[in-house]
């Protein structure tokens, strides 16, 4: 039987700046960042959301093993959210954040979804969608 993946754990955001990615994250996003130290006896973050994380890394300190071209800015990432795509319109602008676009409908990894985008403070794509029915 050939071997296969079933769930995402975490992925790695190389970062330039912790605390403007860290207050971006939890204050645009909701999610919880958290100290931790793994084996090895680093302090590091990660930002907690459902039952995933994203590890922080700061550009040009990275933690091995590590990305061949570990680089602030070039990631592209969506997340799904039962909150109504209008709450999340006037939260970001309460955030001064720019909704580059959407309301816009796109196909998510089990269906259609309703989705906005935005950029993080490197210049990460950030999607926010709500799926769709059918």
């Amino acid at each position: 039987m050939q071997p296969k993946v079933n769930a995402l754990d975490h992925l790695v955001l190389t970062v330039a700046d912790l605390d403007a990615t860290i207050a971006f994250y939890r204050d645009v996003l909701g999610m919880e960042a958290q100290a931790f130290t793994p084996a090895d006896g680093t302090a590091r973050w990660a930002l907690n959301y459902g039952a995933q994380k994203i590890n922080l890394h700061l550009a040009g300190a990275e933690f091995e093993p590590k990305a061949q071209r570990a680089t602030p800015g070039s990631a592209d990432l969506c997340f799904l959210s039962d909150v109504a795509i209008s709450e999340w319109l006037g939260h970001f602008a309460r955030c001064g954040i720019r909704v580059e676009e959407g309301p816009v409908k796109r196909t998510g990894a089990t269906g259609p979804i309703l989705s906005l985008y935005l950029r993080d403070p490197d210049g990460n794509l950030i999607e926010v969608s709500n799926p769709l029915e059918g």
